[in-house]
C-alpha cells in the first residue's frame, strides 16, 4: 500500500481570507498592530501557538490563540465550505485516488481537530482520509511526529509514503521523517522556499503522473 499525506491550508483548500481575518481579529482584541499579510501567510502550517509566538513574541500567547480560534470558528459557521474552498482540481483528484486499491490518503495539518473536523464536514470528505494528524496531539511542523504517526497508523513504510504540501514546513517535515515530498506551486510559500521537495507541481491534475513516476522504481 502507498500512503499519500496532504497538508490542508494552502494545499487542499484556500483558507487565507479567514486566516487573515481571524488573525486581524485576534490582534485587534489585544490592541496590537496587525501583522502584514505576507507575515501571516508565512506562518501558515505551524501550530497556532508557535505561529503566534513568531508573530508577536511579547504578547499574551494564550489570549491571541483563543481569540483567533473563536473568530475562525465564527467565520466557518457563517460561511460553511465557502470559508475554505477547495483548490481547482482538488476534489476530482481526491475522488480518483480514493478509488485506487493500492493507495491510502491521509492528512497532516497545523489545524486543530475541531478545525479539521469542521472542514471535512463542510466539504463532505468523511471517510476519505485513513489517517488524520492534527496540531492537538503533535509538536509543530517541521517536527516529523505527524508523519511518523500516520505511517504507524496505516502500517506503511516511509519509502511507500509521500507528503504533499505548500510550505517549507511541510517539505522539511517530510525530509525529517524520511518521506519524499511533493510541493505545490499554488500555496502560501513561493516555490523558491520549497527546496526540500522531491518535485513541485503546478496543477492538481499533475499529481497522478508524479505519484506513478515517484514510485515506479519501487516494486
Amino acid at each position: 500500500m502507498r500512503l499519500v499525506i496532504f497538508d490542508v491550508d494552502g494545499t487542499l483548500v484556500d483558507s487565507q481570507a479567514d486566516i487573515i481575518a481571524s488573525m486581524h481579529a485576534a490582534f485587534d482584541a489585544q490592541d496590537l498592530m496587525r501583522p502584514m499579510r505576507a507575515d501571516i501567510l508565512g506562518i501558515v502550517g505551524l501550530s497556532l501557538d508557535v505561529a503566534m509566538r513568531r508573530l508577536a513574541p511579547e504578547a499574551d500567547n494564550d489570549r491571541l490563540v483563543q481569540a483567533y480560534k473563536d473568530s475562525y470558528a465564527d467565520l466557518r459557521r457563517a460561511n460553511g465550505a465557502a470559508s475554505s474552498p477547495l483548490y481547482p482540481g482538488a476534489r476530482a483528484v481526491l475522488d480518483t485516488l480514493t478509488t485506487r486499491d493500492d493507495m491510502l490518503l491521509g492528512v497532516a495539518t497545523g489545524k486543530s481537530k475541531r478545525g479539521l473536523d469542521g472542514l471535512i464536514e463542510a466539504h463532505g470528505l468523511q471517510g476519505v482520509f485513513a489517517t488524520q494528524q492534527v496540531a492537538d496531539f503533535h509538536p509543530s511542523k517541521p517536527h516529523p511526529s505527524m508523519i511518523h504517526a500516520a505511517l504507524s497508523e496505516t502500517g506503511t513504510d516511509a519509502e511507500n509514503a509521500v507528503m504533499i504540501g505548500d510550505t517549507s514546513y511541510d517539505l522539511d517535515m517530510a525530509a525529517a521523517a524520511g518521506v519524499r515530498g511533493i510541493g505545490v506551486a499554488w500555496g502560501y510559500h513561493p516555490p523558491t522556499r520549497l527546496g526540500a521537495a522531491h518535485t513541485i507541481i503546478d496543477r492538481f491534475e499533475d499529481l497522478h503522473r508524479v505519484l506513478d513516476t515517484l514510485w515506479s522504481d519501487i516494486p
